[in-house]
């Protein structure tokens, strides 16, 4: 289901879904993702993971529906917690997690993308939750993760409605970051990647856990308490005086890579 290699010398990981025609998920693709994101998280010298889809047309275009022809139960069991398993490992990664949506991204293909932290589409993308036309609903950390994106109104448009939402579209309602030129967007994520890879690992890993806090209702009294708590924490590393020093001589710092407890 899955192919992956390294770049950047290992802070930067490209991970390429890659199952033609339409790089559709599988149970079996869905744990393999799963185990793949979870052992990026043991590596401290992977800073960020690029997920793009093998092919000029499609990012992935969801889950293979031949499993569901049989209407078993069972099996739509087994099949929702592979999909929410595995977007909920993309969407707590460790590394910073950039989609390079390179084609359409439908279905569990847009769940695995708004998984990420940041989404770069090229102009012909098309993106939708098609679901609910098919009988099903969204089942990947799709209903909740949209709303948080777009809000209430435009995600219930693109999953009560089944509407499809082009590039430019998706800039506009903050669906995407960055609209590219076809076939840019693998470049531009992996360009981004190696911002993410230039910076503190403690501060991003910091960083992104304390959005992610505003996302899951922490109140914002406690998370504010938790911020400066944090920031305090990068103290305890090397790379809070590496970072700074490196500043004030006006040259690049030299990250040490640790894993945090």
């Amino acid at each position: 289901m899955i192919e992956f290699e390294y770049a950047h010398d290992g802070a930067v990981v490209l991970l390429t879904l890659s199952r033609p025609p339409a790089n559709a998920f599988t149970i079996d693709g869905l744990r393999q993702l799963q185990q793949v994101i979870e052992a990026f998280n043991r590596e401290p010298q992977v800073r960020a993971v690029v997920i793009t889809g093998s092919g000029p047309k499609f990012f992935s275009a969801g889950a293979d529906l031949n499993a569901f022809a049989g209407g078993e139960r069972e099996v739509a069991r087994t099949a929702a917690s592979a999909f929410g398993a595995a977007f909920e490992a993309v969407q707590q990664a460790r590394p910073v997690v950039i989609a390079a949506i390179n084609g359409y991204a439908m279905g569990g293909g847009l769940e695995c993308a708004l998984a990420c932290d940041i989404r770069i589409a090229e102009e012909h993308a098309q993106l939708a939750l098609p679901e609910p036309a098919v009988g099903l609903l969204p089942c990947g950390c799709g209903t909740q993760t949209l709303p948080w994106l777009v809000g209430e109104g435009w995600a219930k448009r693109i999953i009560l409605t089944g509407e499809r939402v082009n590039a430019q579209t998706a800039l506009r309602i903050g669906l995407v970051e960055e609209v590219v030129a076809t076939g840019g967007a693998r470049e531009a994520a992996l360009a981004m990647a190696g911002r993410v890879a230039s910076l503190s690992p403690q501060a991003v890993s910091a960083s992104k856990s304390l959005i992610h806090q505003a996302r899951n209702g922490v109140p914002r009294g406690a998370a504010l308490a938790v911020e400066r708590e944090s920031f305090v924490d990068l103290f305890d590393s090397p790379n809070q005086r590496e970072g700074v020093n490196a500043f004030l001589e006006k040259r690049k710092p030299r990250w040490h890579i640790e894993m945090e407890n």
